[in-house]
């Protein structure tokens, strides 16, 4: 890119201008080299696109709400680093800690700012993530340290092969983390202090929840379909042969129930079979993609 520069930093925020012009200034006081600030102002009503200008960053507005995810798109899509680091804009993420991200990239394809023991999360927030790790670890095979961290840092070319499975909600970490993780792109995990957010958390627990946990279904049915197919065949091939061992024992027949299960878990495990060779067609489609990208940004 003959005009880009080294990093870009993509904030997304909603009604968040009590913080804004404060994080940006300590951003600032930094002194990257070779970077800029990209502020999308998704639709909020507080003025907080003001004070993004105000603290002399790039903005981006969205004319109504469309999502956290949605604005870190419009912030890919708009960036010129080689590098983003994503972040949020409500205060929680410590900027003195962007130089450890950066300190990593050199080795790593993603590096994610994982909340350490000590951070300020609330009780319900931090069990539910401890779902969230086991459940991505089983399916990526790789120990998860925090799954829904919104602060981290990737190549732009990455993010840009990626940004069409990104949903327009919070769950665009997730999203990000498994789909690295399940293309063989190496993630590095970095210890840091996060602070209590300002204002009113938007998330909420029951319906994000419940959305981060298909999302982890979903990528891992794009990526790795055999882990989600082949325990739910196991489960119906054991319920079947428990059936039919129950049954002869007592009654000796063959039920139609045992048949039923049986013939569930075969058809499952066959179209998990189907998924996965769909799954390595899109592995490829996805390589040449990033291969077009790279050659476009020279």
């Amino acid at each position: 890119m003959a005009s880009g520069c080294e990093i870009s930093i993509i904030i997304p925020v909603f009604n968040e201008a009590g913080r804004l012009l404060e994080l940006l200034n300590n951003i600032r006081a930094l002194q990257l080299a070779s970077s800029e600030i990209i502020v999308i102002d998704d639709g909020s009503t507080d003025g907080s696109a003001d004070a993004a200008m105000a603290g002399r960053a790039n903005v981006i507005r969205h004319p109504y709400n469309i999502g956290n995810g949605a604005a870190i798109k419009s912030g890919i899509r708009a960036a010129r680093g080689r590098l983003l680091v994503l972040m949020d804009g409500d205060g929680q993420h410590r900027p003195e800690d962007i130089p450890k991200l950066i300190a990593e990239s050199r080795n790593y394809d993603m590096v994610v700012g994982a909340r350490a023991k000590g951070s300020k999360r609330r009780f319900h927030r931090y069990a539910a993530n401890v779902v969230y790790n086991l459940f991505a670890s089983y399916v990526t095979r790789f120990k998860v340290k925090d799954l829904t961290s919104g602060f981290r840092l990737l190549s732009r070319l990455d993010a840009l092969r990626f940004i069409d499975l990104l949903p327009n909600t919070f769950s665009y970490p997730t999203t990000l983390t498994l789909a690295f993780l399940r293309s063989g792109l190496t993630v590095k995990y970095v210890p840091i202090q996060t602070l209590y957010r300002a204002g009113q958390s938007k998330i909420s627990l029951v319906t994000d929840g419940v959305r981060f946990l298909l999302i982890i279904t979903k990528i891992a049915t794009l990526f790795s379909p055999f882990r989600v197919f082949l325990p739910v065949s196991i489960f119906f091939f054991i319920g079947g042969m428990t059936n039919y061992i129950y049954t002869y024992v007592t009654t000796h027949r063959f039920t139609n129930m045992s048949v039923f299960l049986l013939t569930t878990a075969v058809i499952i495990f066959m179209l998990g079979l189907i998924s996965e060779q769909i799954a390595l067609l899109r592995m490829e489609r996805l390589s040449s993609l990033s291969g077009h990208i790279a050659e476009g940004d020279e």
